[in-house]
């Protein structure tokens, strides 16, 4: 499909005009490609050679509108550290159209209702982060949005300093959030409610419409999706960063790229954002968090469903958590399947890890290739003897398996990456985007789309992160 054959349309337009607000782009100035995402393309059924247009440039930047296309930011409130905001909204995305049941957002298109003090604007070292890392999620096999590419510019944003401007063509199949539901019931608006209510069953659990209580069901698929996907970022030593309620996608998605890390060396008290003083978004916190969010959602959605019909399926979150986790783990540990003790021998692994301060992807990925040598492994840390200990156990464990050492080894090279994408190689990448070279965001755009290769040309990424750029803190701005 060509540019000019693309026909939108806007599905969340048929909600009550106070769900949204019809806004133009402002696109910027002295504009150019940056990357796009071929892949997102052949999915949204838009030709590849179309993405190194001019037109396509236009596309980005807010100036060429397709047939059908109409503009919008949506609202919403949100729990924010906590504290209940009764207004938020998308204050620096356009939503242009939906094709393929995929809605297209501009981030970075300039100001909208919701703005508030901000400029609607995004730089160029935050727009590199997410449509690097949103990528890489989807390579991973976690619940993502995409992007389907991520435009710069010459014209200067302020920020701590003077930086570039810059947008990304954000993809979701859906941008709905738990604080959108909090927005209209915090407002008593109970048929705006029922009607995003209506509109989120049908866009992401379609197989609910008509059943008997489909808002229950509704609500305790939400609950489910939640909960695994806390499991999968755990599993993958993801930290968010800002798991504020309008940061919550209903469809289970992971939405919002902004101070979020993957582990250097484990520590499930690592805080990757530098505002989250007391630590409540910290790594090992997710899944607390994720409850917590669910029960705002509980309060929200209670006009509609009653507490005690919520409560009864939030009796599951932890066991559905677990599981997932667990199964997900004993998989990184090459186990043919889940066994009693398997829990007891990951929790004495954490805590080897933590004790040893060894990267944590590093340390999956070396175990992959364990052969009952354990001077690898080893190596990884600086006192040897806790890894003793646990080796001891896991050798036990593996006695268990029927699976041959060749066929375990198979199986965990493609479940443990050989390469995440750290704070320190976007930097690289924004550092070198400043000059106006680019190769380092493609370089890390092939790692990102898959993550399990040996890739051999850029194995000084596979390595721990150099301890100069160790946990590094970053902003809501990053």
């Amino acid at each position: 499909m060509k540019l000019n054959e693309i026909k939108f349309t806007n599905p969340y337009l048929k909600l009550p005009a106070e769900c949204h607000d019809r806004v133009d782009p402002t696109p910027l100035k002295r504009v150019f490609l940056i990357h796009a995402n071929e892949s997102v393309a052949e999915m949204l059924g838009i030709d590849k050679e179309e993405l190194y247009t001019e037109e396509f440039i236009d596309f980005v930047n807010g100036a060429y509108r397709p047939e059908g296309s109409d503009t919008f930011a949506m609202c919403y409130a949100g729990h924010q550290f906590g504290f209940f905001v009764d207004r938020l909204g998308d204050g620096r995305a356009i939503n242009i159209g939906t094709i393929n049941g995929q809605h297209l957002q501009l981030k970075g298109a300039g100001l909208t209702k919701y703005s508030r003090s901000g400029d609607g604007r995004a730089v160029l070292r935050s727009s590199i982060r997410e449509y690097l890392m949103s990528e890489a999620m989807h390579g991973l096999g976690i619940e993502t949005t995409r992007a389907l590419a991520i435009i710069g510019s010459g014209q200067q944003v302020i920020r701590e300093d003077w930086e570039n401007g810059a947008i990304v063509l954000r993809v979701s199949p859906s941008w709905v959030r738990f604080g959108t539901f909090e927005y209209f019931a915090h407002k008593k608006k109970f048929k705006e409610l029922e009607a995003l209510a209506d509109y989120a069953i049908e866009e992401s659990y379609p197989h609910l419409v008509g059943e008997e209580n489909a808002y229950a069901h509704f609500f305790t698929e939400v609950m489910g999706k939640t909960a695994r996907l806390m499991a999968e970022w755990q599993t993958v030593g993801f930290n968010h960063g800002v798991m504020n309620t309008d940061n919550m996608s209903i469809a289970g998605l992971t939405i919002d790229y902004g101070p979020y890390a993957f582990l250097d060396e484990y520590d499930a008290a690592y805080v990757c954002n530098h505002t989250d003083h007391h630590g409540r978004y910290s790594f090992g916190n997710q899944p607390t968090i994720g409850e917590w969010n669910l029960r705002a959602l509980m309060a929200a959605l209670s006009p509609l469903i009653r507490m005690e019909q919520m409560e009864k399926s939030m009796a599951h979150y932890w066991r559905i958590y677990r599981d997932r986790y667990l199964y997900l783990m004993t998989k990184k540990l090459g186990f043919d399947e889940v066994q009693e003790g398997d829990l007891d021998l990951v929790k004495h692994l954490l805590g080897t890890l933590q004790g040893l301060s060894v990267d944590y992807t590093l340390f999956f990925r070396t175990l992959s290739r364990y052969s009952g040598d354990r001077a690898a492994i080893l190596k990884l840390g600086l006192y040897h003897q806790p890894m003793i200990d646990w080796l001891d156990d896991y050798d036990k464990r593996l006695e268990k398996n029927t699976s041959t050492r060749e066929q375990r080894a198979e199986k965990m090279l493609k479940t443990n990456p050989k390469y995440v994408l750290k704070n320190y190689m976007f930097q690289e990448a924004i550092d070198a985007a400043h000059k106006h070279d680019f190769t380092v965001v493609d370089q890390l755009f092939r790692i990102a789309q898959d993550p399990y290769a040996e890739h051999p040309e850029f194995e000084r990424w596979a390595g721990p992160t150099p301890s100069e750029f160790k946990n590094t803190k970053l902003s809501c701005s990053s």
